[in-house]
C-alpha cells in the first residue's frame, strides 16, 4: 500500500485460511468462530503524507476497536484542524398563518461563523465564551455528532486529510456529553466492563478485564468501583465521580481525540478540579487531543488548559494561549483587576475583543490550504472473505446480544419495583380474583360470571405492564447514546430484550393463572390448563410489546401513560365485549380486527367450552336450555380457532417489537448524543 495516497485498507475479523475447495471453506468459517485478533480489526486507515506510520490514525468501525491498535493509534502525534467552519441552522417550519400576517420563511440562524483553529496531541483546547455562542454545537460539529447535510467536508481534517462524513469523526472521536446518560442499576465497574464488552468485542474477557482495571484507578474511581452509579430514587455515587464514569465509558477504547461538553457543569470546585486534572493526565500520558468547553474555570483549572478558543456570535475572537490573551487585552488599552484572570475579564470585554478582531489574527487561526481528497486503493473481496465477513458479523451480533442480555438481567433483578411488584401483582391478581369467583356454577349464571372473569383478567393483565414504561424509558437515554455511537445494533438490543422478558413474563403467567384457575374451578382438563398459562403468557407478551412500542414513541413518561391508558381503553370497548361486531359503525368496525382484547377473550371462552360443548349449563324440566356449544356461538365461535388466535397474538407480539425496532433505529441514526 502507498503511504503517500489517502488510502483505504479494509481487513476482516474473521481468521485467513488456506483455500482448499468451496465447500470446506464455508464449513470451517461457519462451524468455527472466528478468532478476534487486534491485528486483524475491520478498520479504515488514514495516513498522512509523511510516510510514518505514526502519524496514522485509525478510524474503528462501529463497535470493534481493538484496544491494542487504538493503543498505538493514540500514541502517536495527531492534528486537528478546524478550517472556516460555518454551521447555519435553517428551520424547516413556516410561521403559523395569523389574519395579519402572509406565511413566511423564517431566516437562518448563523450559529458558527468561519471558526478556525488547530489542535495537536498532548494539548487542552477550552472553547469558551457566552451563552448561545455556539460552543456546544461547535464540540457537536467536530465529534461528528450533526447530519450529514448539515457537515462541510472541508472544514475538517485530520493529519491534514479532509474528513468526508460525520461518521469518520464519530469513529475517531470519543464525546462525552453534559447530560451523563448511564444506568443507574450497575456499578461503576460494571458500566466500564460492559461499554468495553461492546466496543471492545474482539478483545478476550482477561485483556477486557485488565483495561477496565487499569482505567478505574486512572480515573480514581477504584474506591467506588462496587458502588451503584445511582440516580435522583437510588442513591450513588457523587456528581465528579458520574462524571468521570461517564468520560472513562467513552475513552475505553483510547480515542485518539476526546471532546467534552461542559464536563465540570454542576460540579463544585474540588470535584471540577479533578476531573481537569484527570484530563490533563491522560493528555500527557495517551498524548490525546481533549477540546472542552467550560463556563468560569477556576485559576487552578487554567493552568492546565494549553489553548482557549474564545467564541463570540459564533466567531472567533481569542485563539491561543493565556499569556497570548493577557498581551491582547493589554493591547487594547486594558488593564486586568486583581481579583480577575484574563479569561474572566475577557468575558467583559467580549464584544471589544470581537471589533477588534479583524486587527488581531493568530497564526493557527490561519485556513488550511485545500486538500483534493484522493481515492484509496480498495481490497478486493474473495467469495472465501465474503463467507469470512459474513460470519464474523453474525458472530460479533450474538456476542452483542449475550452481553445486552446480562446486562438487561442485572436492571431487571435489581429494579425492586419492577421485579417485585409484577411478582407480587400477579400473585394477589390471581388468589384475589380466585376468591371473588371461587367455585362458579355451572349454570347461566355461571356463564356470565366466567365472561366477566376472562375479560377482567384481561384488562388487569394488559394494564399491569404500564409499570415497565419509566423503565424503557430510562433505558432508551443510555440506548440512543450507545447505538448512534455504534457499541451495538438495534436489532440486537431487540433480540436481547426479548429472550430476557420471555421467562421473566412466563414466571409472572403461573403465579397468576395457577390460582385463579384452580380456585374458580375452570375445565378441569390438563390440556386445558396448560393452554390457559400459554394464552395468558402471550398476553402480558402483547402487552409488553405494546408498551415498548408506546415507550419508542412517547416522548416522556406522562404522554407515554396517556398513550397507553387511551390505547388499551380503544381495544378493551372494541373488544366486542360491551359492544357486539354487529352493531359497531362501520367506520370504527377496523378497531375490532386490531384489538389485543379480542382474540384472547375467544381463545379463552374456546378453552373453556369446547372440551363441553356437547354438556348442559342450564336446563327446564328435563329440557336443556343452553349448552356450551351454544355459549360459544353466541360468540361466533362455532369453530375450534383456538390456534387461529394464537397465531394472531403471536403476530401481534411480533408486530410491535418490529414496529418498536423501526422507530429506534430510526432515531439512532439521526440521534447526535
Amino acid at each position: 500500500m502507498n503511504y503517500g495516497h489517502y488510502a483505504i485498507k479494509l481487513q476482516f475479523l474473521c481468521p485467513t485460511h488456506r483455500k482448499t475447495n468451496q465447500t470446506s471453506t464455508m464449513a470451517a468459517s461457519c462451524l468455527n468462530p472466528p478468532r478476534l485478533s487486534s491485528t486483524e480489526d475491520d478498520t479504515v486507515m488514514l495516513f498522512s503524507t509523511s510516510n510514518s506510520p505514526q502519524d496514522s490514525i485509525s478510524i474503528s468501525p462501529s463497535s470493534s476497536s481493538s484496544y491494542h491498535s487504538s493503543s498505538s493509534s493514540s500514541s502517536g502525534n495527531h492534528k486537528l484542524s478546524v478550517s472556516n467552519l460555518s454551521y447555519t441552522l435553517h428551520p424547516y417550519k413556516n410561521i403559523p398563518f395569523s389574519f395579519f400576517h402572509m406565511p413566511q420563511k423564517p431566516r437562518p440562524l448563523h450559529i458558527l461563523k468561519s471558526v478556525s483553529f488547530a489542535a495537536k496531541s498532548s494539548e487542552i483546547v477550552a472553547v469558551v465564551g457566552p451563552s448561545g455562542t455556539g460552543k456546544s454545537t461547535l464540540l457537536r460539529v467536530i465529534a461528528g455528532r450533526v447530519k450529514d447535510k448539515d457537515f462541510d467536508p472541508r472544514s475538517i481534517s485530520i493529519n491534514d486529510h479532509p474528513m468526508t462524513s460525520p461518521s469518520q469523526l464519530r469513529k475517531i472521536c470519543g464525546f462525552v456529553a453534559q447530560e451523563d446518560n448511564l444506568l443507574p442499576l450497575l456499578t461503576v465497574k460494571e458500566t466500564l466492563m460492559f461499554s468495553a464488552k461492546f466496543r471492545l468485542k474482539e478483545m478476550s474477557s482477561k485483556d477486557r478485564e485488565v483495561r477496565v482495571e487499569s482505567l478505574i484507578q486512572e480515573l480514581g474511581l477504584l474506591h467506588v468501583a462496587d458502588s451503584y452509579v445511582g440516580d435522583e430514587e437510588n442513591r450513588g455515587i457523587s456528581g465528579g465521580e458520574k462524571k468521570r464514569v461517564s468520560i472513562g465509558a467513552d475513552m475505553i477504547h483510547n480515542p485518539p481525540i476526546l471532546v467534552l461538553d461542559e464536563p465540570t457543569s454542576g460540579l463544585d470546585s474540588s470535584s471540577a478540579l479533578q476531573v481537569i486534572e484527570l484530563l490533563s493526565f491522560m493528555v500527557k500520558s495517551k498524548k490525546r487531543i481533549v477540546i472542552l468547553s467550560i463556563h468560569q474555570p477556576s485559576y487552578r483549572i487554567l493552568r492546565y488548559i494549553s489553548r482557549f478558543l474564545i467564541l463570540s456570535n459564533g466567531s472567533v475572537v481569542h485563539n491561543g494561549s493565556l499569556k497570548s490573551l493577557e498581551k491582547t487585552i493589554t493591547r487594547l488599552g486594558f488593564q486586568i483587576p486583581i481579583q480577575l484572570n484574563a479569561l474572566e475579564f475577557a468575558m467583559e470585554i467580549i464584544h471589544t475583543l470581537e471589533d477588534s478582531k479583524n486587527s488581531t489574527y493568530d497564526s493557527d487561526n490561519c485556513p488550511m490550504q485545500d486538500k483534493e481528497e484522493e481515492t484509496g486503493d480498495i481490497h478486493n473481496y474473495t467469495s472465501d472473505d465474503n463467507i469470512k465477513r459474513i460470519c464474523s458479523a453474525w458472530y460479533l451480533s450474538f456476542i452483542e446480544i449475550l452481553f445486552l442480555c446480562s446486562r438487561f438481567w442485572k436492571v431487571i433483578y435489581r429494579t425492586k419495583q419492577l421485579f417485585l411488584a409484577r411478582t407480587m401483582q400477579a400473585l394477589v391478581g390471581g388468589f384475589g380474583l380466585g376468591s371473588v369467583y371461587i367455585k362458579v356454577r355451572k349454570d347461566e349464571v355461571g356463564v356470565a360470571e366466567r365472561l366477566g372473569l376472562f375479560a377482567f383478567s384481561l384488562s388487569f393483565l394488559l394494564s399491569s405492564t404500564v409499570e415497565a414504561l419509566p423503565i424503557y424509558l430510562q433505558e432508551r437515554c443510555v440506548l440512543m447514546k450507545e447505538a448512534s455511537r455504534g457499541a451495538y445494533k438495534i436489532s440486537s438490543y431487540m433480540v436481547a430484550n426479548t429472550l430476557v422478558f420471555l421467562p421473566f413474563l412466563f414466571v409472572v403467567s403461573i403465579l397468576f393463572s395457577v390460582p385463579v384457575y384452580w380456585i374458580v374451578g375452570l375445565n378441569p382438563s390438563l390440556s386445558a390448563f396448560a393452554f390457559f398459562i400459554f394464552i395468558v403468557w402471550l398476553i402480558v407478551l402483547m402487552a409488553s410489546s405494546l408498551v415498548l412500542f408506546l415507550s419508542a414513541v412517547s416522548p416522556d413518561f406522562i404522554s407515554g401513560n396517556s398513550m397507553i391508558c387511551t390505547v388499551l381503553g380503544a381495544f378493551f370497548l372494541f373488544s366486542g365485549y360491551f359492544i357486539p361486531k354487529e352493531s359497531i359503525p362501520k367506520y370504527w368496525i377496523f378497531m375490532y380486527y386490531v384489538s389485543l382484547y379480542r382474540y384472547p377473550l375467544d381463545a379463552l371462552l374456546t378453552n373453556e367450552y369446547w372440551n363441553v360443548r356437547n354438556e348442559c349449563f342450564s336446563e327446564a324440566e328435563s329440557n336443556c336450555l343452553l349448552t356450551g356449544f351454544d355459549v360459544l356461538k353466541s360468540r361466533g365461535l362455532d369453530k375450534d380457532t383456538r390456534w387461529v388466535n394464537v397465531s394472531i397474538m403471536i403476530g401481534f407480539f411480533v408486530l410491535y417489537r418490529v414496529l418498536c425496532w423501526a422507530i429506534l433505529a430510526r432515531k439512532a441514526s439521526k440521534a447526535t448524543i
